[in-house]
């Protein structure tokens, strides 16, 4: 099978991986502080590439490589997580996940500051609906018992897609050096490490709860090692900007699933707001029409495009 294809899906099985998180990050937060959650997730990842670790290491990485896998690092999933966890705390799993259809905008932002990639005029458009459309579901949501703080929340995950739009930009920087299995467990490792100190730091006894072990353990092996992996190996496939585009389906998936598990409802402004985002992140990637003519006229004197 060509990796185009496999890419796809591998981003469609990480994308339903991703957001299950939030249902079992929902979960885990009843029974246990968020510092204990993060670092138990992280831990079990770890644990789970530790005994492939000297094979995914590569021989040498230079100091500059170093340093931008830590700036990756931090960015996800240490801030990231951090984010995530105060946004899951006030907010609903389901708005949540409307607010992660922001990244592939936010990666296109950045890969035109940074890459200096081309955003046309229905990108930008596109760009002012979805943000729109966030506001409205922020500004539209209700305080309940599984969304005590909505706007404060929907902020937090909103801090939370820059962490990931930071972390896709240096993913594909080093992707054609470095494997997606090294990257991954690189980042499970720094996440134990970061995340240990807040953990020590809660007060409090720690019980066994089967639902919350479950969740945590449901965490590490199959979103932080799986859904991460599949995402890190996909990128190196496909350019960055198409893979975020994939983030769109975690708010349908989402949705879906607080749904059917957590019997989360929308309220009529927070569905007219979802189809804002929706509607302006599938306009953001219309090609434009003087770009695509340009390219598919031929020109007479005019090299060809090195790619």
């Amino acid at each position: 099978m060509a990796p185009r294809y496999m890419a796809t899906l591998a981003l469609l099985l990480a994308m339903l991986l991703w957001a299950s998180s939030f249902i079992a990050l929902k979960y885990a937060f009843q029974w246990y502080p968020p510092e204990w959650v993060i670092f138990g997730r992280m831990l079990v990842a770890a644990i789970c590439f530790l005994p492939f670790w000297k094979l995914l290491k590569p021989k040498h990485i230079p100091h500059k490589d170093k340093l931008w896998l830590l700036a990756l690092a931090f960015a996800e999933p240490g801030l990231y997580f951090i984010f995530e966890s105060l946004a899951l705390e006030n907010t609903s799993a389901s708005q949540a996940g409307m607010i992660t259809a922001l990244l592939p905008m936010l990666v296109a932002i950045g890969a035109a500051f940074w890459l200096k990639e081309n955003v046309n005029r229905w990108m930008m458009l596109g760009f002012a609906l979805a943000i729109a459309g966030a506001i409205l579901l922020s500004t539209s949501s209700q305080a309940d018992v599984s969304a005590p703080r909505p706007v404060f929340g929907n902020l937090m995950e909103l801090m939370a897609m820059i962490c990931a739009a930071v972390y896709t930009l240096i993913l594909k920087k080093l992707s054609d050096r470095y494997s997606a299995w090294f990257i991954t467990a690189f980042q499970s490792f720094f996440g134990t490490v970061f995340f240990l100190p807040m953990a020590l730091s809660v007060e409090g006894e720690l019980v066994f709860h089967q639902e919350g072990i479950l969740s945590i353990l449901y965490l590490g092996a199959l979103i932080t090692l799986g859904a991460y992996g599949l995402y890190n190996w996909s990128v190196q496939q496909i350019q960055a900007t198409h893979a975020s585009a994939y983030t769109n389906l975690i708010p349908v998936f989402t949705v879906i699933m607080a749904f059917l598990i957590l019997d989360e409802r929308f309220t009529q402004g927070q569905i007219i707001a979802s189809f804002l985002v929706i509607a302006g992140l599938a306009l953001s990637q219309m090609p434009d029409k003087k770009i695509a003519s340009t390219r598919s006229t031929p020109q007479e004197n005019v090299p060809p495009e090195v790619g």
